[in-house]
């Protein structure tokens, strides 16, 4: 199980990311946030809502959200708000700690300037 602490200590330890509220972004653009979900993710969803917090998490490109939605549909999610888009839902309550890292640092790297994600990747050869 993760918690927004376990975001937040994830995310603000990559360089140059920020906090406002529960929005971790770096150089001003969205690496993760909390979703709320909106009265037709709730419809859609039907009986599957999840009673825990929801992560959005970039994942810079289609065919790795589909890997992770295949991978691990009970952690991972999406509605149709985000059919076509590279962003996969997560529920906080399912992961550990160590895939939520996995997850954010991926993310980080994807919407990261270049040289910046090619600095921290130099630094860190090992991952997070």
């Amino acid at each position: 199980m993760s918690t927004w602490e376990d975001v937040a200590s994830v995310a603000l330890a990559l360089p140059e990311t920020t906090q406002d509220e529960l929005v971790w972004s770096v150089r001003g653009k969205i690496v993760v946030k909390e979703r709320r979900l909106r009265p037709a993710d709730l419809k859609a969803l039907g009986d599957d809502v999840p009673d825990g917090p929801v992560l959005m998490v970039h994942t810079g490109d289609l065919v790795t959200k589909d890997e992770m939605l295949a991978r691990r549909p009970d952690a991972y999610f999406v509605t149709p708000h985000f059919n076509g888009y590279p962003a996969v839902l997560v529920r906080l309550e399912v992961i550990d700690v160590d895939e939520l890292t996995d997850a954010v640092v991926e993310a980080w790297l994807r919407t990261a300037p270049k040289a910046l994600a090619e600095q921290w990747l130099a630094e860190h050869p090992e991952g997070p």
